[in-house]
């Protein structure tokens, strides 16, 4: 293996894909050698049931730029890139699926549009050849939905084929089926996000893993991520929404406590619970109050930390 830092590496998440892996790898060697570039390929095994970790192994012994991950139980396509990422050395880390529909000669492309000075490039796959009901249709309007949640006009969430500098993959850490957001929450973070139009291939071998079932996962996740990119944003707000509350009872039962007081009624038992439910809620409004303030100053003082460093390394070119 090879320490020094190289230009590229390629992370490719596998799951069942035998036949394809000796197509795709060829492919792969074709696209990269003639760009004058150091790059390793890292394929991640998502505890595949087929012969699919044999064939990467074969692989891993006639190339020594291929490094192979293999899980132990099956995590996920987020799970695996997330292992890629983090095994990766390449000053430019790109994605894509293992099962041919992404075309290795569009990497190139996503290089040079990085080289213009964005910290992410995403794949647009204009011309889908996939089932229009169950995959096209449903895809372009996730895809509508999650920009307009996030914000991020990215039209084409869902291609893997993604290429990133090292310094922004190193500052997402991601779970569950988020892969998907990454151009949102690099977005949320500073990062300039580009796109390129790549082609998209029929599968040729195997079957699709993905399906309309998947829909409720990945609307829970955008909501995820919406949640977390506006909290850090302004974190005083949630909790103020999380004190309204506390502060509307707090003036209920102090207008209650008033009027009691108004008719004479101060020592009963009465107006004693009411004197305790409203310091119960007005110290909960105070509490709420409180920590929103401390997290608007914790999130103040981690952009200003972040501020010189990230707008320093988010603008290097992938080849300095």
């Amino acid at each position: 293996m090879m320490s020094l830092p190289l230009d590229l590496s390629i992370v490719v998440p596998v799951f069942d894909e035998e036949q394809n892996l000796p197509v795709l790898h060829a492919e792969l060697v074709a696209a990269l050698e003639s760009g004058g570039w150091t790059w390793e390929v890292l394929y991640v095994d998502d505890h595949s049931r087929d012969q699919s970790r044999a064939r990467l192994l074969e692989l891993w012994r006639s190339d020594r730029r291929v490094r192979v991950v293999c899980f132990r139980a099956r995590a996920g396509q987020t799970a695996a890139l997330a292992a890629g990422f983090t095994q990766s050395r390449g000053r430019v880390v790109v994605t894509l699926d293992g099962d041919l529909q992404n075309d290795p000669r569009d990497i190139p492309a996503l290089l040079r549009r990085l080289d213009e000075g964005y910290d992410i490039v995403a794949g647009w796959r204009c011309e889908r050849h996939d089932g229009v009901l169950l995959r096209t249709l449903p895809s372009k309007l996730a895809n509508r939905l999650i920009a307009w949640i996030t914000g991020v006009a990215i039209h084409d969430t869902g291609c893997t084929l993604k290429a990133f500098r090292r310094q922004l993959v190193e500052q997402l850490p991601i779970y569950a089926e988020q892969h998907r957001f990454l151009p949102a929450m690099s977005a949320g973070s500073g990062a300039r996000v580009g796109e390129v139009v790549v082609g998209h291939r029929a599968r040729r071998f195997g079957r699709s893993k993905y399906g309309l079932a998947r829909a409720w996962g990945v609307l829970a996740d955008l909501l995820t991520v919406k949640m977390i990119a506006s909290f850090s944003r302004s974190p005083l707000q949630y909790f103020l929404f999380l004190a309204a509350p506390f502060g509307a009872a707090a003036l209920a039962v102090a207008y209650g406590g008033w009027s009691l007081g108004a008719r004479g009624s101060t020592g009963g038992v009465e107006f004693g619970a009411m004197l305790g439910a409203f310091a119960l809620c007005f110290m909960a409004w105070v509490y709420f109050f409180l920590l929103g303030l401390l997290a608007e100053l914790v999130v103040k003082a981690s952009d200003v930390h972040l501020a010189g460093r990230g707008r320093r390394i988010l603008t290097t070119s992938p080849h300095e």
